[in-house]
């Protein structure tokens, strides 16, 4: 994927790659806050890839944006995770913002290099807002898998509005008044995507903080939203996937022994090795594949504007939870049996290469599976399209 976007930035792109591959196993052991791996992200310019040019970003469609995420995930899938969902905050702004927002929150993105966390858990309800009686609102409670919280500059956050029984979304500077990140996430992967827990004590949102204000009903190019965040994720599963195939792949031609019965002086050579190569890899071929064809999907829905209809963005959807079911069988897959191609010395702890299985095995509990089955189930039994969620 990553030869469809344009020169310069696949250039940026590996470049990052290798700087965050240099680190990675040492860092996912470790684990905490990537402090300078954020710093390069930064440097990079990337931050600002999806930021209209006329507001002084790169201007780059979602397509490119997730061929990124794909490509940092081959090295380091936290820091791309890192990556992703900064551009996920970029989405919001774009779709739920006015005009006027766009240009202060995005304009500031790029002069300013913010590093964009979220705070925005659709199924985390403890975020109370409540109107303060002076045209704002304020929010106490809590919110938990925050992803790149720490560290931010800016936070989109989303609250429980109790008398209109909806949810609100604002973005407020990391650093305002009563909010408080703690560095809490100590899961045994993706140990540096800093989602931490967010803390709100009696913070102001005031009325231009508001990007969907309480009660709003979101338009069908609003709820795309959640499939910029599920191709994110998807991305994320295929880098993964394609990073722990090249290691396994390496590591088979230079390093494996032939088992003593194969007949084979190279491990490479081994017929059973070679099916079980070729098998993963129609696993992995797949999944890229439909993961391509569901952002360019994504891209000429965003395009559409205001005339996106209902069934148009129930197209991307399909398409998403298609590319979504086969990344997450891939990446669970092949990073689990490679061990079986690679031998025993592959396990060793210096060589790191169970980050991958880790990595995908936590991130892919983000949300069931077997709901994206189900919804491509009853498409394909009655054409009904997924309900717009957060998650679909």
């Amino acid at each position: 994927m990553i030869s469809l976007v344009p020169p310069d930035i696949a250039a940026r792109a590996d470049a990052l790659a290798e700087a965050l591959a240099a680190t990675a196993v040492e860092r996912d052991r470790v684990g905490g806050h990537a402090a300078a791996e954020r710093e390069l992200l930064r440097e990079s310019g990337l931050l600002a890839l999806t930021v209209p040019t006329s507001l002084g970003g790169l201007g780059h469609g979602w397509s490119t944006m997730l061929a990124v995420v794909r490509r940092l995930a081959q090295a380091d899938s936290a820091l791309a995770h890192l990556f992703g969902f900064h551009h996920l905050q970029v989405a919001g702004v774009l779709l739920y913002g006015s005009a006027e927002q766009q240009a202060r929150l995005l304009g500031a993105t790029v002069t300013e290099r913010w590093f964009w966390g979220n705070a925005l858990n659709p199924l985390d309800k403890r975020a109370i807002a409540v109107d303060d009686g002076d045209g704002g609102l304020l929010v106490e409670g809590v919110k938990s898998f925050c992803s790149g919280s720490v560290g931010s500059d800016r936070l989109t956050l989303s609250a429980w509005h109790e008398a209109t029984q909806t949810a609100l979304i604002a973005a407020v500077p990391t650093t305002r008044r009563g909010v408080a990140v703690v560095p809490d996430w100590d899961a045994f992967g993706q140990r540096q995507t800093d989602s931490g827990t967010v803390t709100f004590d009696r913070v102001r949102i005031d009325p231009e903080d508001l990007l969907q204000a309480p009660g709003t009903v979101p338009t069908p190019r609003a709820t795309l939203r959640s499939q910029v965040a599920q191709l994110i994720l998807t991305n994320l599963y295929l880098g993964i996937a394609t990073g722990a195939f090249d290691a396994a792949r390496r590591y088979t031609v230079d390093s494996t022994r032939p088992w003593f019965a194969s007949g084979v002086a190279r491990a490479a050579d081994d017929p059973l090795v070679q099916h079980r190569y070729g098998d993963l890899w129609l696993r992995l071929r797949p999944a890229a594949v439909l993961a391509d064809q569901a952002a360019a999907l994504l891209d000429r829905a965003v395009a559409r504007g205001a005339a996106l209809t209902a069934g148009e963005r129930g197209e991307v959807a399909v398409a998403g939870a298609e590319a979504k079911v086969l990344a997450h069988r891939a990446g669970l897959e092949i990073s689990s049996q490679l061990f079986e191609l690679t031998g025993a010395r592959s396990t060793s702890e210096r060589l790191g290469l169970d980050r991958f299985w880790r990595n995908v095995r936590v991130h892919t509990l983000h949300d069931p599976v077997d709901h994206k089955l189900r919804d491509l189930g009853r498409h394909a039994l009655d054409g009904r399209f997924p309900d717009p969620t957060p998650y679909s």
